[in-house]
């Protein structure tokens, strides 16, 4: 594989890092074997004002016409990915103009062939990493989210997520969609919600969640516990025993290996999961019997000796019991 080491590469670990980064920080701890088959799936609008105080128009205007311009896309969109933090609303100038978010798509669809058999290069990786950042931003920006959705846009990321090869180039194309998808979630719109519950995310987590690295199972796993969090979700989770089962097995799962590499942060979002499946009747009676004994003994208590606000969520668990 070759060497990940160039500025391309730099801008797409850093996207990912940035992006869970926000996402984890965001959670609200006050408020918190799968398969598909059983989570089954069920206009771009006028432009607002834009708003480009954070940066300067007559710079922005030309590097968003030239991703249109396929030999100059690659470059462009590395320039971006580094400096999307600097324009405010970058996200409706990039849905607005013209061809830009087909540009974007184009990115996606040209690597599908590389996902199976598994032979996405480093370069190829970085550089639809880049593209996703951008569209990550479409995500989570207010004037544009529901055009996203309208669009089905999270789609294009799925076989992104359907991946397994832990080679680094697929590792760092995982946590990039799931940073769109997290950015998405992390809005608590309820819209959001309902057309995820009609699409294959939870299986599509349920497996990062047993399968991935440590910072992708921390990311689905928050996309996870912000489903359960809205009611709709909360109730699609424990409308029947297969969902219910397929959902505490793989916290359950993680839980034993969490005995062997502790994660503070991992834990945190899989207690705060236990935590929201007990505000339902039915699962809480099922928990009585499938909450892991390591949560309910001592232990987590080295892990955890600092954080009182995790310590406490464990309590409560065991309450709830």
């Amino acid at each position: 594989m070759a060497s990940i080491g160039n500025d391309s590469a730099a801008a797409a670990a850093a996207a990912a890092n940035a992006a869970f980064a926000g996402i984890l920080s965001s959670a609200n701890p006050a408020s918190a074997g799968s398969s598909t088959a059983l989570f089954p799936s069920g206009s771009m609008g006028a432009a607002p004002p834009v708003n480009v105080n954070n940066g300067g128009i007559e710079e922005l205007l030309p590097l968003v016409v030239q991703l249109t311009n396929p030999e100059q896309r690659e470059g462009v969109l590395l320039e971006l990915s580094k400096k999307r933090e600097s324009f405010s609303d970058l996200a409706p100038i990039l849905w607005h103009s013209y061809g830009t978010v087909a540009a974007l798509l184009q990115e996606i669809v040209s690597i599908y062939p590389l996902l199976s058999p598994p032979t996405l290069t480093a370069h190829a990786s970085n550089r639809v990493c880049n593209a996703l950042a951008l569209l990550q931003c479409v995500a989570s920006h207010p004037d544009t989210r529901s055009l996203f959705l309208q669009a089905h846009v999270p789609l294009y990321l799925y076989p992104f997520l359907n991946t397994q090869s832990k080679s680094r180039p697929f590792e760092y194309l995982r946590l990039t969609s799931l940073g769109v998808i997290g950015a998405l979630v992390k809005m608590d719109d309820p819209d959001v919600i309902n057309f995820l519950l009609q699409t294959e995310i939870i299986p599509l987590c349920l497996r990062i969640m047993e399968t991935g690295s440590e910072l992708s199972k921390t990311v689905a796993t928050f996309i996870v516990q912000k489903i359960l969090l809205d009611e709709i979700g909360l109730a699609y989770v424990c409308a029947t025993a297969e969902r219910f089962y397929a959902v505490s097995t793989v916290l359950n799962t993680m839980i034993r290996t969490l005995i062997v590499n502790p994660s503070v942060r991992l834990l945190k979002h899989i207690v705060r999961c236990y935590l929201r499946l007990s505000d339902n009747v039915r699962a809480r009676e099922a928990l009585r019997q499938c909450l892991p004994v390591s949560l309910r003994d001592e232990t987590f208590g080295v892990a955890l000796r600092d954080d009182v606000t995790v310590k406490k969520w464990l309590s409560d668990n065991v309450r709830a019991r």
